[in-house]
């Protein structure tokens, strides 16, 4: 569920949206650890099965793509993990999602 916002309140791109992003990407590697996990793989078997290096599956359970940056999976690598880890994408991806919007 998107949070709700004031009529005409501005979010700023480059603080609140990204921040909120930050938080939310820190809740999806900690989901991604959880059900890699909970199925009994090691990163590198998440990795190789969804066509993924070890190194770029590693850094989305620590939700970072570079030092300081969030992390931004594309969806085809969120559908491949899912189906790796034989879960719907809805329940691997935290509720809360931010407000992303920026005017």
């Amino acid at each position: 569920m998107l949070e709700s916002r004031e009529p005409g309140e501005v979010v700023k791109r480059d603080g609140e949206v990204d921040a909120g992003w930050s938080e939310y990407v820190q809740r999806l590697a900690t989901q991604l650890r959880r059900f890699r996990q909970a199925a009994g793989l090691s990163q590198g078997d998440v990795a190789y099965r969804s066509g993924l290096t070890r190194y770029t599956y590693q850094k989305y359970e620590k939700g970072e793509s570079r030092p300081g940056t969030s992390a931004n999976p594309s969806l085809r690598s969120l559908l491949a993990i899912a189906q790796v880890l034989e879960i719907d994408l809805a329940e691997m991806m935290p509720g809360d999602v931010p407000d992303l919007r920026s005017r």
